[in-house]
């Protein structure tokens, strides 16, 4: 496996992989991988010729007061991580090399970053796109893969692609669960033993919502209630929100016809964890 770190010298192994027939898939993380992450890299090494895993925690998506400097790095484990689940290139770039001083570039996504989780983390999903952006740029992949957990990025993403004509297929990839239900996640270790035992109840509350979606109810705010009662009767959670959404779209539903998305936020403690279900 292959381990580069400067850009010139990625973007001419992406261009000699195609200029020999060679079809590039590309997983894009923030390190601290988990099995989440290894499900994206064997899903791409099925479906290309060679699987390329950046690993950059990226600065331009934190906010103020968020977990950049406490974010875990461990390039040396990742890539043997990601080496063993089929990965042929590991790409890290340097933070100065992709963001250098005179650097001035935005990208702005509108709408669809304004919900959710950017109605609450002011300029993430921009800094989101400038990076995949600029990695796409770099890595000119055929196909790109993200988890379905972080459902508004990936229509963030999706949109972008669109927007501007890139030639890059994004797939989404089914959310990958510990045994009791909590969605796999690097933040996921922050958690104390007594806090991680109340994180098994944010698929508990998804389970619910689509018990009740099933039942025949109707109206989206008595589901909301309903989940947000769950939930808050543990003291550890604090609600930031729950949605009830289309999946594409991601503009709230008036009534729970399907397609829909339960879409929910906590913080258990100081650790903020997000989760979603989609109904077909």
């Amino acid at each position: 496996m292959k381990i580069i770190h400067q850009l010139t010298e990625m973007q001419t192994y992406a261009e000699q992989q195609r200029a020999i027939g060679k079809t590039l898939g590309f997983v894009p993380t923030m390190g601290a991988l988990h099995e989440g992450h290894l499900s994206l890299i064997h899903r791409a090494k099925k479906e290309n010729h060679q699987v390329i895993v950046s690993i950059f925690v990226n600065p331009t998506q934190f906010g103020a007061n968020e977990d950049f400097d406490q974010y875990p790095r461990n390039l040396e484990a990742d890539s043997a991580l990601a080496k063993e689940a089929g990965a042929d290139v590991i790409f890290s770039p340097i933070v100065s090399d992709m963001y250098p001083a005179h650097f001035s570039t935005r990208i702005t996504m509108g709408k669809i970053a304004e919900g959710l989780c950017g109605k609450y983390r002011s300029g993430h999903f921009d800094g989101v796109a400038i990076v995949v952006n600029k990695l796409f740029h770099l890595v000119n992949p055929h196909r790109a893969y993200f988890g379905q957990k972080d459902a508004q990025q990936v229509q963030v993403i999706r949109q972008m692609v669109e927007d501007l004509n890139m030639k890059v297929e994004i797939i989404a990839c089914p959310i990958i669960r510990e045994a009791d239900g909590l969605a796999m996640s690097s933040r996921n270790a922050y958690l104390s033993e007594k806090e991680r035992v109340s994180a098994r109840l944010l698929n508990q509350a998804l389970l619910k919502g689509r018990q009740y979606v099933k039942e025949g109810h109707e109206n989206p705010e008595e589901l909301h209630q309903m989940m947000k009662s769950f939930l808050e009767n543990d003291p550890q959670i604090q609600v930031q929100y729950i949605e009830i959404l289309h999946p594409n779209t991601l503009e709230p539903v008036s009534t729970l016809k399907t397609p829909l998305m339960i879409a929910l936020a906590v913080f258990i403690g100081n650790t903020r964890l997000i989760d979603n279900t989609v109904m077909d």
